[in-house]
């Protein structure tokens, strides 16, 4: 059995060298988010129980309370599930080569004249997947820490061909010099370029399994009372607990409400629960509010996501001030979540309530909640 080391996932070719270096040892990768606080970080390492990190200046350090990896394991990447709380996907290498061969098969990738851009976060499914993609395929590949305007300009200019991107980003950048561009990570706008190829999955799928309603080559799809099921030889192994959120027949309920039209594609609503996604980026709730209550200028909060048109959702606090004659600033509220929680995490919006209507276990009703905002 072999290790799980933490590799910082920073946006630069030496995250490349150290993944692969930590997979010649026979061992598995945990991408860690630089962008996350400290307190975030400790979290996180708690919960997945890596044996070493390997930081931003290469140098490996030894953890305590370290579990091994099963023989194959190639990932564990982060996500947060249903709750909000750390959790671990287990990807196999024998997943990853089949997600990476049936990915590039469907895009019709030639080693030979194409070239990845990844520019997404590498701690992210959608970001790691394209420097996987790339490895497996031999394909050249290019990496940087932002998909900002310069970075996909320059990278076209010494012969990138694709790039994955999120919504948010494809609003403000020029793709027109890309081949293909794969668009994940949430609702896509409502028109798109030619080159565009809308993708669905999550972190338990390894990366994108459905391109433009049309499940890659190994993948199944069904739904299932609305709610969208798949199953395929990409799926994860299990979590880092060692619980397996698959059924006995393989098929991974995913928690998304959906479709398959006529034309047998897959159209996806979003998702069942109340998890907003903004940028790209799965937001819940729960870890927000208790930040929130935590300041002294809040007595009471809940947090909804609300249709944005540039981030797809926005975070919104619904507050119950400690005092109404001086309520807590939305810049104030901003800061506190920041330094606990991923920046994306804070709230874009601020609405001040006089309370908040409950069940009677106490449970905020989100989708009842409803106020004036806060006067710019």
């Amino acid at each position: 059995m072999g290790r799980l080391v933490a590799v910082v996932a920073e946006g630069t070719p030496s995250f490349v060298e150290r993944l692969r270096r930590v997979w010649d040892a026979g061992d598995a990768v945990l991408p860690l988010d630089p962008r996350l606080p400290p307190p975030a970080a400790e979290i996180m390492l708690r919960a997945m129980r890596p044996a070493a990190v390997i930081g931003p200046d290469g140098d490996e350090v030894r953890l305590d309370g370290a579990e091994a990896v099963a023989d194959g394991d190639a990932l564990v990447v982060a996500t947060s599930g249903t709750t909000g709380a750390p959790r671990g996907a287990v990807l196999t290498h024998d997943a990853v080569v089949t997600s990476a061969v049936a990915t590039s098969a469907r895009l019709g990738v030639d080693p030979d004249r194409d070239r990845w851009l990844a520019c997404l976060p590498l701690a992210h499914v959608g970001g790691l997947s394209v420097v996987t993609r790339a490895l497996v395929t031999g394909t050249p590949l290019e990496v940087a820490p932002r998909p900002d305007p310069v970075v996909l300009a320059g990278a076209a200019a010494r012969g990138a061909t694709l790039v994955s991107l999120v919504a948010t980003a494809l609003a403000r950048v020029d793709t027109s010099a890309y081949r293909a561009v794969l668009l994940g990570g949430g609702a896509p706008p409502a028109a798109t370029t030619s080159n565009v190829v809308t993708t669905y999955g999550m972190t338990e799928t390894g990366s994108g399994v459905v391109y433009d309603g049309v499940p890659l080559d190994g993948v199944e799809v069904r739904v299932v009372g609305g709610e969208v099921h798949v199953r395929g030889p990409m799926l994860l192994r299990a979590y880092r607990d060692g619980t397996d959120p698959r059924d006995a027949d393989g098929w991974l309920a995913t928690g998304d409400s959906g479709a398959l039209g006529s034309d047998g594609r897959l159209h996806v609503d979003g998702r069942l629960g109340d998890v907003i996604v903004t940028g790209g980026e799965k937001v819940w709730p729960d870890p927000v509010e208790a930040v929130l209550r935590a300041h002294r200028g809040v007595a009471d909060v809940a947090v909804v996501g609300r249709d944005d048109p540039e981030w797809g959702q926005r975070v919104v606090a619904h507050v119950v001030p400690t005092d109404p004659a001086d309520p807590p600033t939305l810049d104030a509220l901003r800061q506190a979540v920041k330094a606990r929680l991923p920046a994306w995490s804070a709230p874009r919006e601020l609405v001040l309530e006089a309370d908040l209507p409950r069940t009677a276990l106490g449970k905020v009703r989100r989708r009842q909640v409803g106020g004036r905002a806060q006067p710019a």
